[in-house]
């Protein structure tokens, strides 16, 4: 069915086109008796506004972008239903969008949004990224960007993150005053923030606990994913045999090969290899032994990210400086009979 227009609604009534929008707005200069005829005739035709077109006059669209590395990981699900719901209540729509680790995705997913003409942008970086200047585009077309997660530190923008390193060091620090004290560590890529962070933090919770850093017993995985973890738990045994006395992760689903790979080959958790995953996803508490976890609260980003964004959007709404921001969420060790 064809769409009806202002126009077309304007010659129906014989008069102007302005006169059409004002009534469907309730200007008070337009009479009772012409805001009546035009609303009925609006109802009768199933008439309604072009979006686009209100958007231009009103300089905001009433979207937002977000990127994420992965859709299927369960902590960016969360993280994503909880903008969602805020984006709602705001009448606001959602454009979402995943970079599959790739940076090349990431900075074409960057342009469409800006020629969307989206009111702001929700990013957590790829893997892979290691040029920012994508992210200046956005920051000089004067759309706000928020980073969560997933982030860069050389971006003047306002950011979402937990303190990766603190929570990976009170894992670790658990482990060892526990009395582990050969504890192998699967950190993430060497690019991202928060992999770097916790990485660190596994070193200083070793260095403050005397024990002597050994690299022969980290493990890179990539794409912190199931596989990489049962892999490197068939690599590390094979190497160290059970001189191991834990196994610190980078994710819960890395972890949850680790276990999957230790219960085939009878090594029992925890009493041989204690194992420790990072993000507590839903599967920590159905596995066998269930795993212990650092708690990221994803819905907790989820609703800082947009908050913050939503306040940036405002304030450029209003001709008001822009302070960005830096956001801590707090975590939480999760224990269970992993551990």
């Amino acid at each position: 069915m064809k769409k009806t227009t202002l126009k077309e609604i304007a010659k129906t009534l014989n008069i102007s086109i302005s006169t059409v929008s004002k009534a469907l707005k309730d200007y008070p200069d337009v009479s009772k008796n012409t805001k009546q005829r035009v609303i009925e005739l609006a109802e009768a035709v199933n008439y309604s506004p072009n979006a686009f077109a209100q958007s231009l006059r009103s300089k905001e669209s009433k979207t937002i972008g977000v990127i994420i590395p992965s859709m299927v990981h369960y902590y960016f699900s969360s993280v994503i239903t909880a903008i969602l719901k805020e984006a709602e209540e705001r009448g606001y729509m959602v454009i979402i969008m995943q970079s599959n680790e790739d940076v090349a995705l990431e900075i074409k997913q960057v342009d469409l949004l800006i020629n969307k003409g989206v009111d702001g942008i929700l990013i957590s970086l790829s893997n892979n990224t290691n040029n920012f200047t994508h992210l200046q585009k956005i920051i000089n077309y004067d759309v706000p960007l928020v980073l969560f997660d997933k982030i860069t530190k050389l971006i003047n923008c306002s950011k979402v993150i937990i303190n990766d390193k603190k929570a990976s060091y009170d894992a670790v620090s658990y482990l060892i005053e526990k009395g582990y004290k050969r504890i192998a560590y699967f950190r993430g890529d060497l690019n991202p923030q928060n992999s770097i962070d916790r990485f660190l933090g596994y070193k200083k919770a070793l260095e403050d606990h005397n024990i002597i850093f050994d690299s022969s017993i980290v493990y890179t995985c990539s794409n912190a994913d199931f596989e990489e973890g049962y892999l490197n738990a068939e690599k590390l045994i094979t190497e160290h045999g059970q001189t191991i006395d834990a196994i610190c992760t980078m994710t819960d689903l890395t972890a949850i090969g680790v276990i999957n790979y230790l219960n085939e080959k009878q090594i029992k958790i925890p009493e041989d290899i204690a194992v420790l995953g990072f993000s507590n996803w839903f599967m920590s508490t159905v596995i066998t032994p269930t795993l212990s976890s650092v708690e990221q609260n994803a819905q907790k980003t989820g609703e800082k990210s947009i908050e913050v964004l939503f306040q940036e959007i405002e304030c450029k709404q209003k001709d008001l400086p822009i302070t960005h921001q830096t956001i801590i969420i707090d975590t939480e060790l999760i224990v269970r009979n992993s551990t």
